[in-house]
């Protein structure tokens, strides 16, 4: 150990008694220095000077019209990125911007085709076309570069769909805010609808029995007629008889009385049948009116409209044959407004069915039905259901008493029996056409009478149904709620689903610069560059090495080169921190890990060195390159081929590196404590092995040294 000591002691006196070994060793230790702040601070913030990358765009956008209104996508893009700084965009033609990027004037370009704008617009077609931006990249240039100009491009495309996405999303939100204001407008009727069909259902045990008393009251009705046609012979027969004159015509008016009497609930029920048809049509027409009813549905609808219309059509014209029947037995032609009331529900049923063969045409042929047709349409259905609720609700007022009167003044006609008589025999014809047209009245009443008897079981079915659909409805859904969510503020809607999920990006251990995170790598790289550039120019052999022990020599030099490495690491480490200002937290583990690196460095190149000479060199430069390569200095150790990913554990660079980091971005105790361990088990094991070994393989590499140098190429 003493001759260890002697061997240090005397390279120092050495040194510092030699002015030109000083400057030689102080530019040993300086010169690593460089290498790792040039390259920190080279790479110090790159991404924050991209605006340097230079990439060429161009927009050949023609634009397009949409929905009326013209759009240029392209020139919006243009007027955005000029006032992007983020990169070098350059606006020049697609000649220029191709003949830069082939020439390397540009890294990059982007040109937006001249149908851009138009297949956006396709969205609102039934055949979509996706836009397409056209990118082309030099990767030749540089290695990096493409990568930053590929983000840039992809940034672009990621804006520019956000912005449509967004826009559309606010076209429908706004449809839906209409929609939801439309119901709350509408919910007092809504909900008196609801209403109306619950009392539907519980009414229709009433409903039934009505149409059940109205089959018996149609019956009767129509055995009163037959019976009064079967007594019209006999009348003509006691017109005949002069001597049985007054007493014949008398039995004639009673008779006819009766059957006058059995038309007015005839003409009443066809009235009702009437009206209730028309509430069906105004039903119909409320789902014609619909916007998005589909061109089946409009057509479905327009048939079921076209069979109601001509049955209300058909029974308003036996109402109106039998009414002006009736008013001709009446001298002041009581009946004659009631005539005019039919026949203008008459003339609007007919209208009304030109206006749905009319829609329904529109509909064959592609068209969207005319507005000012179903506005039409709506109004006469509005203004048939008002003329016949008057016609009924004043029914027993006014056509009932007309009847009566009318009656009454032909019975007035028998004050004398001549006069009778005549007035007998020439209203023959009438009263026999009367009995006929209520005999017809009374078999369609039939008839209808037992389609809706057969029809009723269904409806009341589907009536219950509807009722339980809107109990079901009620009890899992509010519409409140529905209104309200419709009624949502449509910009924020918007903004939400053009972008529903937001990165909320916590740093644990924030870097402010990029020079600063390589930190660790340039340094540990510059402190195994220093031990390379010791081992070059001292020489790790001993002038009078035959005078000391093999192990002696080789601690005794070890420490000479280990002083000359720490001052290395120590100059690099306060340049690191005070001079180019590198981010690091913890500071003083900063300088005292450098120290340890360099001291672990050292050793090994220098035993390298000391056992095989200038072969030991060779070895120290490869172990480096590999160490460049899969310690994961730069890249993820687990993006690099699985030959380096497997290297990684046994490098000194991994574990050199990894602590570093942790004292520049903030230590975790435990990690550096297992670098520092391996990297002293790696220190020890290699200081083990130039001990003991060292005097063995010298010898061996002595004398391939000694045989190369015959050579006259090498020192």
């Amino acid at each position: 150990m003493k001759n260890t000591v002697y061997i240090y002691t005397r390279d120092l006196k050495r040194i510092f008694t030699n002015w030109a070994m000083i400057i030689i060793v102080l530019t040993l230790m300086i010169l690593p220095s460089f290498y790792a702040w040039f390259n920190i601070k080279a790479s110090w913030d790159p991404y924050g000077r991209a605006e340097g990358i230079a990439i060429a765009v161009t927009s050949e956008d023609e634009g397009s019209t949409i929905r009326g209104q013209h759009v240029n996508v392209g020139k919006d893009i243009i007027a955005t990125l000029k006032k992007n700084k983020t990169l070098g965009w350059t606006f020049v033609s697609k000649e220029k911007a191709d003949h830069g990027v082939k020439h390397g004037d540009y890294y990059a370009s982007i040109v937006i085709p001249k149908d851009f704008s138009q297949k956006l617009g396709t969205v609102l077609q039934d055949r979509l076309e996706k836009p397409v931006i056209i990118y082309k990249v030099n990767e030749k240039i540089n290695a990096v570069a493409p990568k930053i100009t590929s983000k840039g491009a992809s940034s672009l495309t990621q804006q520019i769909s956000e912005k449509f996405v967004k826009t559309a999303n606010g076209a429908i939100f706004s449809v839906f805010n209409e929609l939801g204001i439309t119901l709350q407008r509408d919910l007092p009727t809504i909900q008196q609808v609801e209403q109306r069909i619950f009392e539907l259902e519980n009414r229709l045990p009433e409903i039934k029995k009505v149409i059940n008393e109205a089959n018996d009251t149609t019956q009767k009705a129509g055995a009163i007629v037959s019976k009064a046609q079967a007594a019209l012979p006999e009348v003509e027969r006691l017109t005949a008889d002069g001597a049985q004159m007054t007493q014949q015509l008398n039995t004639f008016l009673t008779k006819s009385d009766e059957v006058l009497k059995t038309a007015e609930p005839t003409i009443n029920e066809t009235l009702h049948r009437v009206q209730q048809r028309a509430l069906g049509v105004q039903e119909l027409k409320n789902q014609l009116m619909e916007k998005d009813i589909a061109p089946a549905e409009v057509d479905a609808a327009a048939e079921q409209l076209k069979g109601q219309l001509t049955k209300q059509i058909a029974d308003t014209g036996e109402i109106l044959t039998l009414l002006t029947d009736l008013n001709a037995l009446s001298q002041q032609k009581v009946l004659s407004p009631v005539i005019n009331d039919v026949k203008d529900v008459n003339t609007l049923l007919q209208q009304q069915l030109s206006d749905v063969n009319s829609l329904q045409q529109q509909t064959k042929n592609g068209d969207v039905p005319n507005q000012s047709v179903l506005d039409r349409f709506s109004s006469r259905i509005d203004q048939a259901v008002s003329r016949l609720n008057a016609l009924t609700n004043s029914y027993s007022s006014t056509i009932v008493p007309a009847i009566e009167q009318a009656i009454k003044e032909a019975k007035d006609k028998t004050a004398s029996a001549n006069a009778l008589l005549d007035e007998a025999n020439k209203s023959m014809p009438d009263v026999s056409n009367v009995l006929s047209k209520t005999a017809s009245g009374i078999l369609l009443g039939q008839q209808e009478l037992a389609k809706i008897t057969k029809d009723f079981p269904r409806i009341e079915q589907n009536v219950h149904n509807i009722a339980d659909k809107i109990r079901e409805f009620q009890r899992k859904e509010n519409i409140e709620d529905i209104i309200n969510l419709l009624k949502n503020d449509v910009q924020k809607e918007s903004d939400f689903f053009a972008k529903p999920v937001l990165l909320k990006e916590e740093r644990l251990y924030p870097i402010p610069n990029y020079g600063s995170a390589m930190s660790p790598f340039y340094t540990t790289l510059c402190l195994w560059v220093g031990a390379l550039l010791l081992v070059s120019i001292l020489s790790v052999e001993v002038a009078d090495e035959e005078r000391f022990k093999s192990y002696e020599v080789y601690l005794g030099r070890l420490l000479t080169f280990l002083s000359i490495a720490l001052v290395q690491a120590f100059i690099v480490t306060i340049g690191d921190l005070f001079l180019i200002k590198t981010y690091v937290v913890d500071k003083v583990p900063f300088i005292f890990l450098g120290l340890l690196c360099s001291f672990v460095f050292m050793t090994i190149v220098y035993t390298l060195v000391a056992i095989f000479g200038n072969a030991g060199k060779a070895m120290a430069i490869v172990l480096l390159v590999l160490q460049l390569s899969a310690a994961g200095g730069t890249f993820p150790i687990q993006v690099v081929p699985a030959f380096f990913q497997a290297l990684n554990p046994f490098l000194p660079f991994t574990y050199a590196i990894s602590m570093m980091r942790e004292v520049v971005g903030g230590m975790l105790a435990d990690i550096v404590r297992k670098d520092v361990t391996v990297l002293l088990c790696i220190w020890l094991g290699v200081l083990l092995v130039g001990i003991f070994l060292h005097k063995p393989l010298s010898k061996t590499s002595a004398k391939l040294t000694k045989k190369a140098r015959e050579s006259k190429l090498i020192h």
